[in-house]
């Protein structure tokens, strides 16, 4: 797909009229008025085809098969259709929860054209797909779809998207309704006619990583998060499902897992939650990327398999032997280990593989003192146990390419135990911008996402306890990565920041954290939003703007502001960008 000549880039000037998120390649607007109303149609243009020629399994078949879409709500039957929800989507937000961007305009003007007399209105919508669907479109790897779209509006009410995927079809009509404010007297307008948008994703890999095990997420708030992603154009949740404190996850072969390693009985993922939550975001372009973390990190094995695990809860001096209490880790050298990883693999990839092609294998801060009580092991040696590390993911890394899935890992992996990886997997790097750097110089592929800038977590405080002899040592109880990683922070973080061009292919993209040991439903809407939409804008528009300049804050706060307010609409709990004075009078909070 080609730029048209008409488009040009956006101006700062726009920020607030335009208000799109994230901010497209190319966007010219008019100042013209047309309505919207639910009668509008909404049809799919010609005849669509798959490139796999086993049709019947497609998810989009039984879309096709029978009718046309007119008016579409959202015909899912097990698979996912993500035409039909987009639509689906489309019209709820439009009508359902929409704005009225008073906030946006100086305290007592007339902003709201007439609502009386003779309205231009959208006559209708035609979603062009000129391009074939892989079978997989629904669980692609990185960089498998052609995301992007063209969107075009005419002052006389004609609106057409064009993309070569479903994917960028889907993401055309959510910059659509970007497009669109509630009028406090009724209806739905834009004035922004006539409009021209040309738009596609940055980098390949745009998500959240979500820590369901520290603290356990009703299955509705994961899903209310999807939706949230996936109108920042987000793409990938990756949910790390276990760690030391709970294993929340429901394994069938293994039902004492969770039965007993979980906090409660009320606190598991049944597989009808984890396939309900996997098949909703598939919908929604957001495939679900699912981690065990393993060997360190999985101490709460220990309470349904005692013989499995190594150096569990040592006290007092816990933190000798892991990051965080309980301390625990798989033993390395155990036939034990091994019979048990068969079971749990065998189990639960294939129910991962049908609604993802990646599987995260975690890797992250293995505590080498562990092995001194391992009994199969008794050694903190790095030479001694580094070749049964290898051997360990290696078989693990087996077990998830047998399944048909490509592996990822944290950067210890590579970076601290040397391993040998193979050139499928995917590095996933947290500690530095050298870390990405260094990665994708050994010839890997990386995710981005520093913990100085995209752990959503971190300023909370302490949430460990201090006795009356050390509490004066730790005043005033920061915690590691403090401070809070505020949105301008966020959108400051370059991913490439110290990768050379010839290696930045490498770079895939990244992923903003929000780990649960201070955050849990009830704060999770306000740990995340609007700060992961900072992120997003990053993954999906670059960290520059075109001419290689760090983008605009005054722009970006605009325009996130009234992102914020989509947000709430939709029932999304996301902290104000400022207060209602700066969305008022945006040049008067600038220094």
């Amino acid at each position: 797909m080609t730029i048209p000549n008409i488009i040009l880039p956006l101006c700062v000037f726009l920020a607030v009229a335009s208000a799109l998120w994230p901010v497209p390649v190319g966007y010219t607007p008019g100042n013209d008025v047309l309505w919207i109303d639910q009668s509008v149609q909404i049809t799919y243009a010609g005849a669509y085809q798959v490139s796999d020629s086993d049709t019947n399994q497609h998810p989009l078949t039984q879309w096709l098969k029978g009718f046309f879409l007119q008016n579409a709500g959202d015909h899912t039957n097990g698979t996912n259709n993500v035409i039909s929800t987009a639509i689906s989507r489309t019209k709820d937000t439009l009508f359902n929860k929409n704005i009225v961007p008073w906030k946006f305009h100086e305290r007592n003007t007339d902003f709201e054209p007439a609502a009386n007399g003779t309205k231009q209105t959208i006559t209708s919508i035609v979603l062009q797909q000129n391009g074939t669907d892989a079978k997989d479109v629904l669980k692609p790897l990185d960089g498998d779809v052609d995301e992007s779209y063209s969107l075009s509006v005419t002052s006389d009410g004609r609106v057409s998207i064009t993309a070569p995927s479903s994917i960028g079809l889907a993401h055309g009509l959510t910059t659509f309704t970007q497009l669109f404010y509630k009028h406090s007297a009724g209806g739905v307008y834009t004035n922004l006619a006539p409009i021209q948008i040309y738009d596609k994703p940055k980098f390949q890999h745009r998500g959240l990583n979500m820590d369901v095990s520290r603290s356990y997420y009703p299955p509705a708030d994961i899903l209310r998060t999807i939706d949230a992603l996936s109108y920042t154009k987000m793409n990938r949740l990756h949910i790390h499902a276990t760690d030391s404190q709970s294993w929340p996850l429901e394994i069938p072969s293994l039902p004492e897992l969770a039965g007993k390693g979980a906090y409660h009985a009320s606190q598991t993922y049944t597989p009808a939650d984890l396939q309900s939550i996997q098949q909703y975001g598939a919908a929604r372009g957001v495939e679900v990327i699912i981690e065990i973390d393993m060997p360190g990190h999985t101490s709460s094995i220990w309470f349904s398999h005692p013989d499995l695990i190594a150096a569990f809860n040592q006290q007092p001096d816990w933190n000798t032997y892991a990051a965080e209490p309980p301390s625990g880790t798989l033993k390395l050298n155990s036939s034990a280990v091994t019979s048990f990883l068969d079971t749990l693999f065998a189990d639960l990839l294939p129910r991962v593989s049908p609604y993802s092609n990646y599987f995260h294998t975690g890797g992250d801060e293995v505590n080498p003192n562990a092995y001194l009580l391992d009994d199969t092991v008794r050694s903190n040696s790095t030479s001694i146990i580094q070749p049964l590390m290898q051997s360990f993911v290696s078989a693990n890394h087996a077990r998830v390419r047998s399944a048909g899935l490509t592996p990822i890992v944290w950067e210890e992996m590579l970076l601290q135990w040397n391993l040998t990886l193979g050139s499928d997997v995917i590095v996933q790097t947290w500690q530095s911008d050298a870390a990405v750097a260094l990665t994708v110089s050994q010839g890997h592929k990386a995710l981005a996402g520093n913990y100085e800038y995209w752990y959503l977590d971190c300023g909370q405080g302490q949430w460990l306890n201090f006795g009356p002899y050390s509490a004066a040592t730790y005043y005033p109880y920061a915690d590691y990565c403090s401070p809070r990683k505020n949105w301008k922070l966020v959108y400051q973080y370059d991913p490439l920041q110290g990768v050379p061009g010839n290696a930045s292919h490498l770079v895939l993209g990244g992923e903003v954290h929000i780990w649960s040991e201070t955050t849990d439903p009830v704060n999770l809407d306000r740990q995340v939003w609007p700060r992961a939409a900072a992120a997003a804008e990053v993954l999906w528009s670059g960290a520059k703007d075109e001419v290689g300049r760090n983008r605009s804050l005054v722009d970006a706060a605009a325009r996130l502001g009234v992102f914020r307010e989509r947000l709430v609409a939709a029932g999304v709990g996301s902290e104000p960008v400022h207060m209602v004075f700066c969305t008022m009078n945006e040049t008067n909070c600038v220094l």
